[in-house]
Parts: C-alpha cells; sequence; structure tokens
C-alpha cells in the first residue's frame, strides 16, 4: 500500500499542517514574552508552504513545508517604568503576536490535519478491500 500516490499525498500534508501547529503553538507561548531592546523580542514564526510534486504522478501534487520565517513586523512598544526589563525611558518590548489570529489559525490547521487524516484512512480501506477482492 505504501507505493499509493494518495499515501504521499496525504502524509506530506499531515507534516506540513503539524509544522504549522507547532509554529502556533511557539507564537502563543511566547505572546507575553517582553524585552528590553525591540532587537531580543520574539519574532513570531510563521511556516511557508510550497508545491510538491508526487514521485512517479506528474498530475499529482502535494504540499510541504518550504521554510519557516520569522515576522518582520516590528514588536509592541510598551510604557512600563518599572518592569525589570524596562529600557532608559521606561518602555519594553513585546512580539507582534495576535492571539485571536493565531487561534483561528490553530483551528484551521487542526481541521486540515485531521482532514488529511480522513483522506489516509479512506484511502487505506479502500486498498484493503481491494486487495481483498481476490480472496
Amino acid at each position: 500500500m505504501s507505493n499509493l500516490p494518495i499515501f504521499d499525498v496525504a502524509a506530506g500534508a499531515m507534516t506540513a499542517q503539524s509544522v504549522r501547529l507547532s509554529t502556533v503553538a511557539s507564537n502563543l507561548a511566547n505572546a507575553d514574552s517582553v524585552a528590553g531592546n525591540p532587537d531580543e523580542v520574539y519574532r513570531p514564526l510563521q511556516p511557508v508552504f510550497a508545491v510538491q510534486p508526487v514521485a512517479g504522478k506528474p498530475e499529482l501534487a502535494g504540499v510541504g513545508v518550504l521554510e519557516v520565517t520569522e515576522s518582520d513586523a516590528a514588536p509592541i512598544r510598551r510604557y512600563e517604568p518599572g518592569h525589570p526589563l524596562a529600557d532608559g525611558d521606561g518602555y519594553v518590548y513585546a512580539p507582534a503576536v495576535d492571539p485571536v489570529a493565531q487561534m483561528v489559525d490553530m483551528i484551521s490547521a487542526s481541521r486540515s490535519y485531521q482532514a488529511n487524516v480522513e483522506v489516509f484512512n479512506t484511502a487505506r480501506e479502500l486498498a484493503t478491500a481491494t486487495l481483498g477482492m481476490g480472496k
């Protein structure tokens, strides 16, 4: 069964969504972190997806993660003079992470992952049924 291209497509998509979920988890875990310097603040991560051809099947295409990039969004500057990490002017810098947008991305990635699990399971059931037809 492992030479069926649908398994490669579903597995690649599940891997890509798993990376997406990991980046969301990292972003949410660091959403409340602060730094005393804008150059030291956490930069939100974002996976970059790319089309990947399926070996031996040029008419099919899967998805993969090309790279994981850091956001170039400016950090959020907050005036907190009593904070131990505040700079000389009393400012701390927080990452530009929107928790609501991250949660939406997490739900979308989770649903995409689950849909690919269903594709994988259905293809496995169909392959097993096909093999059982000759008995």
